[in-house]
């Protein structure tokens, strides 16, 4: 599945809801300040646990909680 990591002036969030272009996802989050992706769920984890190593829950289990859960967009958790 393809997911995106979404920066806002407030939260960094992760979704799996499929978007044509950046512009997009700038338009439905307020506060949008950058966006990575459309990447595997493996290059999300990847990235997060190399770029916040100290991110608790750590990528793997929030990438995992996203896939396994109802909802398309999930707030990424702060560092320990």
């Amino acid at each position: 599945m393809q997911l995106h990591i979404i920066y806002t002036e407030t939260y960094m969030l992760l979704s799996k809801r499929s978007y044509g272009a950046w512009r997009e996802i700038q338009e439905e989050f307020e506060n949008y300040k950058a966006s990575l992706g459309s990447w595997e769920d493996d290059e999300v984890i990847q990235y997060l646990s190399d770029e916040y190593s100290d991110l608790y829950p750590s990528a793997k289990e929030q990438v995992e909680a996203l896939l396994s859960g109802p909802d398309d967009v999930r707030i990424g958790t702060s560092r320990r």
